[in-house]
């Protein structure tokens, strides 16, 4: 980023789903500071690996041009299956972040019954035609919930009709819904993601919005910081004391 006298030139990229990769420390340093997942290093390999607390869970970031670049697998416990989620090199960070902190996120009340298609509906996404799921407005990114419960799959693509698929994410059926529903939820957000003006992705430029702000370098330099801090938080605040149980108000007499 270009800076001048303390502050630094960043470009705001919407819809966020065309903004391009990102920074993958947006994801896997909260998962090693903030959740404590442990890594592993291979001088030899050009690949990351992380690990959860109790063994169940890995991501692994793999450069190859050929394969998603974001596989994050959980193994089967005694209570659920196993599942697993994949990510192209180009889906933005801060949808894959949106996963991940749903992931290592405290634990929700059971039984919640989420819809992943609900935050996308609220946004305004529809149904075309030739889909059995929903499309964004503007037609770049649909959704969709293929097959039949114990062989069904969820995907995510983001495509325009004159170039290649961007980038596509898949969940298996067993993924959590809590999980897919945070990343619809992040889909659908229509704020703008932070990008370096020096790598505004070549893909789809006539279908984004790009402006560009000067903003502290102080604030940018401490973005993630403050991330990791918010995130490590969550699993330091006391939880919520239960209600009391209620008691009836005192009968009138006559």
């Amino acid at each position: 980023m270009r800076s001048t006298a303390g502050t630094v030139e960043q470009t705001l990229i919407a819809p966020r789903y065309l903004a391009g990769g990102g920074d993958p420390g947006w994801v896997t340093l909260p998962l090693h500071r903030a959740a404590g997942w442990s890594y592993g290093h291979d001088p030899l390999m050009p690949r990351v690996i992380l690990t959860s607390p109790d063994q169940l869970t890995q991501l692994r970031i793999d450069p190859d041009p050929d394969d998603p670049w974001w596989t994050i697998r959980h193994a089967r416990d005694a209570h659920r299956p196993g599942w697993a989620a994949t990510f192209g090199a180009r889906t933005p960070v801060e949808i894959i972040a949106a996963f991940t902190d749903a992931l290592t996120g405290p634990p929700g009340p059971a039984g919640t019954g989420e819809d992943p298609y609900a935050p996308l509906r609220e946004a305004g996404w529809d149904t075309p035609r030739h889909l059995y799921g929903l499309a964004s407005p503007d037609g770049i990114t649909c959704v969709e919930h293929l097959g039949t419960d114990g062989n069904d799959l969820w995907t995510v693509e983001t495509a325009v009709i004159e170039n290649p698929t961007i980038w596509r994410a898949y969940f298996t059926g067993s993924t959590p819904t809590h999980l897919i529903t945070a990343l619809t939820r992040s889909l659908a957000d229509q704020t703008p993601v932070a990008r370096d003006p020096n790598r505004i992705p070549g893909f789809a430029r006539d279908r984004m919005s790009v402006r560009t702000r000067r903003v502290p370098a102080a604030d940018v330099a401490s973005a993630l910081e403050r991330r990791v801090s918010t995130l490590a938080a969550r699993h330091t605040a006391p939880p919520a004391a239960a209600p009391g149980p209620r008691v009836p108000p005192p009968r009138r007499t006559r």
